[in-house]
C-alpha cells in the first residue's frame, strides 16, 4: 500500500459560548487571568477530544487562548503595542499591533498551552505561529526604518519561539503567512524572513498562504525554505491545481485546503473527494496533507464539527478506493 492524505486542520476553531462570555468578563474585570486560563484549558481539552472523536490524524490547539493572530503574539513581545479596534474585513474588528520600539522575544508564548495540548493525545499537535511578514504587514511601524528592518527582527523573535517548540518537541511547527501572496513584490522579504524563523528546526516546517494573488508569487514562493505549504484550495473551486500544474507541477508537500471555511454550507462528500483526486493526478499522496481552506474560528461549532467529518470521510473514501494506507 502507498501512504498519505493525512488529515490536520489549519489552526483555529471556535471558541465556545462560555469562553467567549468569560473573555469579555475579564476584559471587564470581572472574572481573573487564572479563572479565564482555566475555561481555555478546559476548551482546548474539547478540541481536541473532538479531533479525535473525527479521526484527524495532526491536531491543534484551536487557539483557544488567542483572540487574534497577530495581536496575541505582540502582546507578549517586547518593542510592541496594542492600538484601537481596527476593520479587517467585513464586520470584523481587530486590535492593530504597534511596534513602537526594537522587538525582542523574552519568554516562550506559546509553549505552556502546546504542551498541554500534547499531553491530551498520542497523535502529534501542531506548533502554530504568526510568521514575521505578517506581523509587521497588519501593524503599525513606527520604530524601525524600514519594513525589511522590522520584518527581520520579528523574524528573530519568531525563531526563538519556534525554537522553544522544536526543543519541546514539537513534530511540526506551522508558520502563517496570508500576508505574502497580498504583496508579490515583497515575496524575497518574506523568504529570508522564513529562513531566519526556521534556521536549525528538527520538527517538519509548515507555513499557511491564503486568499492572494498566487500567479503572481507561484513558483518562486516555492523558495521559501519549509517541508510544506498549506494552501486554500476550495474557496477557489481547486483552480489553483490547475495553475501549479501548468506551471510544472508542485514538487513540495502540499496541505490541500478542501473546505471553504467562509462558507456555512456544509460541503457534500463527493465533492471535497474530487478536490482530493483532482490534487492526486499530479502529485503523490504522501507529499498531500488535507485540511480545510484556512482556520474555523469564523464557523460555529456545529458546522465546523460538520465540515470536518465530511472532510475526514472523503479522504477515508478515496484512501480505500485508491489503496493509501
Amino acid at each position: 500500500m502507498t501512504r498519505g492524505l493525512l488529515t490536520t486542520t489549519v489552526g483555529s476553531f471556535p471558541k465556545p459560548p462560555y469562553l467567549q462570555q468569560a473573555r469579555n468578563r475579564y476584559l471587564s474585570g470581572r472574572l481573573s487571568r487564572q479563572e479565564l486560563h482555566e475555561l481555555e484549558l478546559r476548551a482546548t481539552r474539547e478540541v481536541i477530544r473532538l479531533q479525535e472523536e473525527l479521526g484527524l490524524d495532526i491536531l491543534v490547539d484551536g487557539e483557544m487562548a488567542r483572540g487574534d493572530m497577530t495581536t496575541y503574539f505582540a502582546e507578549h513581545l517586547e518593542g510592541m503595542e496594542i492600538s484601537g479596534l481596527v476593520r479587517s474585513y467585513g464586520n470584523r474588528y481587530y486590535r492593530k499591533p504597534i511596534i513602537k520600539g526594537p522587538v525582542r522575544w523574552q519568554e516562550p508564548i506559546t509553549l505552556e498551552i502546546w504542551r498541554y495540548a500534547q499531553s491530551l493525545t498520542d497523535r502529534p499537535v501542531k506548533g502554530m505561529l504568526t510568521g514575521p511578514y505578517t506581523m509587521v504587514d497588519w501593524s503599525f511601524l513606527e520604530h524601525y526604518g524600514s519594513r525589511r528592518e522590522a520584518v527581520l527582527a520579528l523574524a528573530e523573535a519568531v525563531h526563538r519561539e519556534a525554537r522553544a517548540l522544536d526543543e519541546a518537541g514539537a513534530r511540526y511547527i506551522q508558520i502563517d503567512e496570508p500576508a505574502v501572496s497580498s504583496r508579490p513584490g515583497e515575496l524575497d522579504l518574506a523568504i529570508e524572513a522564513m529562513g531566519v524563523v526556521t534556521r536549525g528546526l528538527r520538527a517538519r516546517t509548515i507555513t499557511h498562504i491564503c486568499y492572494g494573488d498566487f500567479d503572481a508569487i507561484f513558483p518562486h514562493m516555492l523558495e521559501m525554505p519549509v517541508d510544506q505549504f498549506d494552501l486554500e484550495l476550495a474557496n477557489r473551486d481547486f483552480r489553483l491545481l490547475d495553475l501549479f500544474r501548468a506551471r510544472g507541477g508542485f514538487p513540495r508537500e502540499i496541505g490541500l485546503g478542501v473546505i471553504d471555511v467562509h462558507s456555512h454550507q456544509v460541503e457534500p462528500v463527493e465533492r471535497v473527494k474530487a478536490g482530493i483526486e483532482k490534487a492526486l493526478e499530479f502529485i503523490p499522496p504522501e507529499r498531500i496533507y488535507v485540511d480545510p481552506d484556512c482556520g474555523l474560528k469564523t464557523r460555529t461549532p456545529e458546522e465546523a464539527r460538520a465540515k470536518l467529518a465530511v472532510m475526514v470521510e472523503a479522504v477515508r473514501q478515496v484512501k480505500r478506493e485508491r489503496g493509501i494506507e
